[in-house]
């Protein structure tokens, strides 16, 4: 389903697509400024906690306003853990070819990390640098360790950032990312910001680089912290003191921090030029229960089904993305690099495999979907530590695959074993893998045909061997 676009005549559709693809504002010596781009990806929340996609108990005013005035997608996919959406996200292939197949918490564990030496490596902050554009980071890293690289947000793409470190082992002080927050930035390197709230940082460090660089095209990414656990007590609400309560408030602290990022748009006289993203990287904490389009739901974080992977996706920018639309083109994390390289009037390298595509047509109004035919999502639990580097937890690890309406799973043994109806089934309840019916055997052909054209074997994650340091993951540990 795709609304209001939908509705228009051709000709008027066709003007249209002419306005939103037209620059609104120019610099101060008249050149044509490209748009903005600011992507916030918080961490562990399903759709089940907006109320815009049917929370019941909980409001999040800022961003339903944000889906109320741009577009609501009902069908994008993160992966189904923390570090394989965010190699993901930012290199634009999925963790089967990229080597994040499951999760590796790179300052905790040491070994691998994500090495910006490796041309498969390259992010969507180095190829919209070489377009023009200021970036900035500013959350949640992980997939690096700043001890040794202090410098990676840098060689990565970014010009400026402040990142939590991750727990690195062996520093007690590393393990806060929202109260007493130990923070990584270009000027100051790691150190703790006694009686700060890690989440203002990064919010206000986005903020600021807004006032710096309103002139020039920016790309902003902002992988918030929140709701991850420790669940804490916000500043806004302090004395909450069960978890149920801390992580509503912590829900509640995302909301403002997205009204503050967009209200410092409205003031920069930005916004009209910005594409603001919101997503998450996978789904709730299982043990987080709440009231959901009227049926009880607990979180599915590390899970396959849909609450665990199918993300709140939200795309704004008035004038440009067509207000109040909702729609079921199917997208995940791999379409985010070429959307932004479209969006920017770039193209994404002709040596750089990648497996997304753009979704700028759908965003802009002018397309109701694009030609992807399903989508995928993998990589829950932790990786292994094995001689020859951090693999899967399989050679082929479990994943799961859908189109607009089918979804089927896939085991480690490279079969699939279930078939959906998510059109007639949303909670994934009746398996169809041994129906007669035309139409589901006709989905599973499809399907077969996607599964047969994987490698057998997941790719290992791409780094340059360095000398043990004491806190790698021993090979003895390794399973």
């Amino acid at each position: 389903m795709i609304t209001a676009p939908a509705l228009l005549k051709p000709f008027a559709l066709v003007l249209y697509a002419a306005i939103a693809l037209t620059p609104i504002l120019k610099s101060s010596e008249g050149a044509a400024l490209k748009p903005n781009i600011l992507f916030i990806m918080v961490d562990d929340l399903g759709k089940e906690w907006i109320s815009c996609y049917g929370a019941e108990d909980i409001e999040t005013p800022n961003l339903d306003a944000l889906a109320a005035g741009g577009m609501k997608f009902n069908n994008a996919y993160s992966m189904p853990s923390c570090t394989p959406s965010r190699a993901t996200l930012l290199t634009g292939k999925y963790p089967w070819r990229n080597g994040f197949v499951n999760h590796w918490d790179v300052p905790r564990w040491g070994v691998a990390y994500f090495d910006w030496k490796q041309r498969q490596n390259t992010t969507f902050a180095r190829l919209l640098k070489d377009l023009g554009y200021a970036t900035c980071a500013a959350g949640k890293w992980q997939i690096n360790d700043f001890r040794i690289e202090p410098m990676a947000l840098k060689k990565h793409g970014f010009d400026d950032w402040a990142m939590w470190t991750g727990y690195e082992t062996g520093n007690e002080a590393s393990d806060k990312r929202y109260h007493d927050p130990y923070v990584n930035t270009p000027e100051g390197g790691s150190k703790t910001y006694k009686g700060e709230f890690g989440p203002d940082i990064y919010t206000d460090r986005l903020i600021s680089f807004m006032h710096k660089h309103k002139d020039e095209p920016m790309c902003l990414y902002h992988p918030l912290p929140l709701v991850h656990s420790p669940l804490v007590a916000t500043p806004d609400e302090p004395d909450a003191k069960e978890r149920i309560d801390k992580h509503k408030a912590m829900v509640r602290y995302i909301d403002k921090s997205v009204g503050k990022l967009v209200a410092t748009l409205d003031e920069l006289a930005i916004r009209e030029r910005t594409f603001v993203f919101f997503t998450t990287d996978n789904g709730t904490i299982p043990g987080m229960h709440t009231t959901y389009d009227g049926l009880k739901v607990r979180g599915q974080k590390g899970k396959t089904s849909e609450l665990g992977v199918c993300a709140p996706f939200i795309v704004n920018c008035p004038g440009k993305v067509p207000a109040g639309v909702e729609t079921d083109a199917i997208t995940d994390f791999t379409d985010m690099l070429p959307t932004f390289i479209e969006l920017a009037g770039g193209d994404v390298p002709k040596d750089l495999v990648i497996d997304g595509v753009s979704i700028a047509p759908v965003i802009l109004g002018t397309e109701k979907a694009t030609d992807r035919e399903w989508i995928m999502s993998m990589g829950y639990g932790s990786a292994r530590l094995t001689k020859d580097g951090v693999q899967g937890i399989a050679d082929f690890g479990k994943r799961v695959i859908r189109d607009g309406r089918y979804k089927v799973w896939v085991s480690e043994e490279k079969q699939i074993i279930r078939l959906h109806d998510l059109q007639e089934d949303p909670w994934e309840k009746r398996n169809l893998l041994d129906s007669e019916v035309s139409t589901h055997k006709a989905a599973l052909e499809k399907f077969q045909e996607v599964v047969d054209s994987l490698p057998d074997k997941d790719a290992v994650r791409l780094y340059e061997p360095r000398a043990a340091n004491p806190w790698d993951m021993k090979l003895k540990r390794a399973k």
